[in-house]
């Protein structure tokens, strides 16, 4: 239990340090006129991708035109300011507070950028802001913890009894990630020592994907369709099997037996073609998560664009097509809560493969 709270800090201070230098691609404004929103033309591309970007606010739900978010702390750096913190409230909506506003375009467009009393731009501070996905990973994690805390203690309560309640919901799931894919990918020899990190990703990712489909706070935020979150993951799971990697590991991919010695010396092809296998690992987990995830959250979203798409071409359209269109999306969205079992089972169990090999004994 200790090694499980110990994975679950290690893995989220990871994310937050990756994810804390990643740079959110569009603010949610708390206000914005009504008029200009009947204006506006609906944009799909638009509205897609401002729902599954990071944000600097959390959005919360829109009334009359209003959109009414939930602020998060800005922490960037200025060569001339120092550091500065405040509220992401304070640069919606165009507006700037201490020279600091958010980009409306060219090339820090929909980023923090330091500007002068004129509003040209100055620099681009370093930016450690609390965006939405950090948030939603910090959420996550304190939701984790008190979730094994809480089952750990009903496990000592309860000894020799029956599972009741979250054990009997976790248990299984427990058992599957220990003997189906630690104990079978890794081998009876070293699969105790892998197994906590295997249930933290695979907790991490699972209730990161459900409450992806969430469109209510404290979900709705697309944390694993954020390929710097997935590359966090893939970097744990490289450094854990680089630094667990055994004598035999190692012989297997400087030096691979069984190979003729004029593929190893004097250009060393396969140990090279072997290395690059090494550093392409990690990379396919983190597009796989990242690209299933970020794929699905866009076809919801493309169905149910289809609404405002046909309903701007004529107002009946709109209604004729709505209910094909919402089918579709609850299709796709129970589609969605099955890829969010299976991406975290596919992470989960590529990992062990990775780190069987790495651990694996000479024949």
């Amino acid at each position: 239990m200790q090694r499980i709270l110990f994975n679950i800090a290690v893995v989220t201070l990871l994310l937050l340090s990756v994810q804390g230098f990643a740079i959110p691609e569009d603010p949610t404004h708390k206000e914005e006129h009504s008029e200009q929103q009947e204006n506006k033309k609906f944009n799909p591309g638009s509205f897609i991708f401002d729902h599954i970007q990071d944000s600097y606010s959390w959005h919360i739900f829109t009334y009359k035109g209003h959109h009414y978010s939930i602020p998060l702390p800005i922490i960037i750096y200025s060569k001339d300011q120092g550091l500065v913190s405040f509220w992401s409230s304070k640069i919606a909506h165009g507006h700037s507070y201490k020279n600091f506003t958010i980009a409306p375009e060219g090339e820090f467009a929909n980023k923090i950028i330091e500007v002068n009393e004129h509003g040209e731009f100055v620099a681009r501070p370093f930016d450690i802001s609390l965006t939405k996905n950090v948030a939603a990973i910090i959420i996550c994690g304190v939701f984790m913890i008190i979730l094994f805390i809480s089952v750990a203690k009903t496990y000592k309560r309860r000894e020799g009894m029956p599972p009741k309640g979250m054990q009997s919901l976790l248990e299984p799931l427990i058992l599957f990630i220990r003997d189906d894919i630690a104990k079978n990918s890794i081998g009876e020899h070293s699969y105790e020592k892998y197994t906590p990190f295997l249930l933290t990703i695979f907790f991490f990712i699972l209730f990161n994907n459900l409450l992806g489909l969430v469109p209510i706070f404290p979900g709705g935020a697309n944390v694993t369709g954020n390929i710097t979150v997935t590359m966090a993951l893939a970097l744990a799971t490289f450094i854990t099997t680089t630094f667990t990697g055994n004598k035999n590991y190692w012989k297997h991919i400087f030096n691979p037996p069984g190979v003729p010695w004029w593929l190893k010396l004097p250009l060393p092809l396969i140990p090279f073609i072997e290395l690059i296998g090494v550093i392409i690992k990690p990379f396919v987990l983190m597009i796989r998560l990242f690209a299933n995830i970020s794929a699905g959250h866009i076809i919801v979203l493309g169905f149910f664009s289809l609404i405002f798409i046909f309903g701007n071409m004529d107002p009946k359209l709109g209604y004729v097509v709505s209910p094909v269109s919402i089918a579709f999306t609850i299709f796709m969205s129970m589609l969605e809560l099955l890829v969010a079992f299976i991406q975290a089972y596919v992470f989960t169990i590529l990992s062990a493969i990775y780190f069987g090999m790495a651990s694996e004994s000479e024949h």
